[in-house]
């Protein structure tokens, strides 16, 4: 039979296996390699399920209420006692259910209320219907506590209707004291991308208004004036008119029944807390100040010279902050003033001297502060407008431009904070735990710009109505101003 080449014989019968010939073929000493059969791979097992979402909020990110000061709080996270209702903040980025569940120590029984309502900004009406649970609570003994650890108790299942910020609000039903609470847990489909403050500081962030001079005129700036329009006036708030590269001049409400005018110079070097480790050289010290104004020393937030007037400032006035530099050598003069509407005239504040200086105002801000965290849920809002600068050559020119920024709460603890323009007006808003207005500036170093009616309408001091500056020296003072609480000095 004729095959074509490259073709191979074959047998014409039916194979036969190998291992029926194996005796034989070993009898020959043949030896084949016995190749071990290699077992099939396992299947891949299936992943493993995404951990369900949770958020745990320690008990003393809470703010009290009525009373805010109505509290103990420890170092670990837990509040001891809460003297009425303690409530909690969440901005959820997602509809859905809602589980709570509570965690405490050695605490009595009681008949828990829990509470989760949106939360609004002030000018918004109610939409959705808070939704309110009552959990018995079980004692929980001191012998139960020390061998089972913290008590654990379901609160309830809640629907978060739509994407916002929310209150989550614990009070026991007979008003007594929370006890010894540890924290709050969230889990549930609401929960996935939410957002809470979940550190220590409660304070709102604080918020800035970054001026910008022209790159000419930058460096001669001899006189800022500024107005400035409160439209809320929470306790501990700071409302810093002009600031300046050297110290800020603002409006604090530093108690229930106290208010103040607070205008204050850093010294030189670099120490923070103790003015008595200042050298003499370095010290900041005092020219002049106003009638009824308290002028000394402070420390603890850098340290320089202070001085304050209390004055009972009402939200939803305007208010009128002049200041001016007076480089003499190496040293600045540096003087604030507050326009006194009733008396039409402008009120010397006080007048300092700072050392290793000797130059014009520069950096020149407004900003916002709540310098106490134990309000820090409530909102501030201020408007700053009709600014001006005026050069050493006598040109005014307007701040219609400025930059928002925040401090570093603002960057990831607390997003409820904002700038913008209002009006003719900028206006810094934080706290509250609200949605900003649409339109805001919310991204750190954000510019906004005044409209042109702003300069249009606006109108600075007229040349002859700039007050003298003052040339009688103080006695300086060595009193530190230390206050633990934060504020502003």
């Amino acid at each position: 039979m004729h095959r074509a080449a490259n073709t191979t014989l074959t047998h014409d019968r039916p194979n036969t296996p190998l291992l029926s010939h194996l005796p034989l073929l070993l009898a020959f000493g043949f030896a084949f390699p016995i190749q071990a059969q290699t077992p099939p791979p396992a299947p891949t097992p299936p992943p493993a399920p995404a951990p369900a979402p949770a958020l745990t909020l320690p008990a003393f990110t809470g703010y009290t209420h009525p009373d805010p000061t109505r509290e103990h709080r420890n170092d670990d996270g837990s509040v001891a006692r809460c003297d009425g209702t303690l409530s909690f903040a969440v901005r959820f980025a997602n509809s859905g259910d809602l589980h709570l569940t509570l965690q405490r120590d050695t605490a009595p029984a009681g008949d828990l209320v829990t509470t989760v309502y949106r939360q609004l900004r002030p000018e918004e009406s109610p939409f959705d219907a808070p939704s309110t649970t009552t959990t018995h609570l079980p004692e929980n003994g001191a012998v139960n506590a020390r061998q089972s650890g913290p008590q654990t108790t379901p609160l309830g299942t809640f629907v978060i209707p739509s994407p916002g910020y929310y209150r989550i609000d614990l009070h026991l039903a007979d008003g007594a004291s929370l006890r010894n609470l540890r924290s709050l847990t969230l889990t549930g489909p609401a929960v996935v991308g939410a957002h809470a403050n979940v550190v220590e500081r409660r304070n709102a962030a604080s918020v800035h208004l970054g001026y910008d001079v022209p790159a000419a005129q930058r460096d001669e700036v001899e006189w800022f004036y500024i107005e400035l329009t409160p439209r809320a006036d929470p306790l501990w708030t700071y409302y810093m008119a002009t600031g300046w590269h050297r110290g800020y001049f603002g409006m604090q409400v530093n108690s229930p029944s106290e208010r103040r005018l607070i205008f204050s110079v850093w010294d030189a070097g670099n120490e923070g807390i103790d003015r008595a480790k200042v050298a003499a050289d370095d010290r900041v010290q005092g020219i002049a100040k106003g009638d009824g104004v308290v002028a000394d020393s402070f420390g603890n937030e850098g340290t320089g010279g202070h001085s304050h007037l209390v004055h009972d400032w009402q939200v939803g006035d305007t208010f009128r902050f002049l200041m001016r530099a007076e480089p003499d050598g190496d040293h600045t003069a540096y003087t604030g003033w507050f326009w006194f509407a009733a008396r039409r005239q402008w009120g010397l504040i006080a007048s300092f001297r700072a050392p290793k200086d000797g130059k014009f105002l520069r950096g020149l801000y407004s900003f916002s502060e709540n310098f106490s965290g134990q309000n820090g849920d409530v909102v501030r809002d201020c408007e700053f407008g009709n600014g001006w600068v005026r050069t050493r050559g006598g040109e005014w020119l307007p701040l219609t431009t400025a930059r928002f920024t925040h401090d570093g709460t603002g960057e990831a603890a607390r997003l409820d904070r904002h700038g913008g323009v209002r009006g003719a007006r900028f206006f810094l808003q934080h706290g509250g735990f609200v949605e900003p207005p649409p339109g805001s500036a919310v991204r750190h170093g954000e510019l906004m710009t005044l409209p042109a009616s702003a300069t249009a309408n606006g109108r600075h001091p007229a040349d002859d109505e700039l007050p003298p500056t003052p040339t009688r020296e103080l006695r300086p003072t060595p009193t530190d101003r230390r206050d633990p609480a934060g504020r502003r000095d």
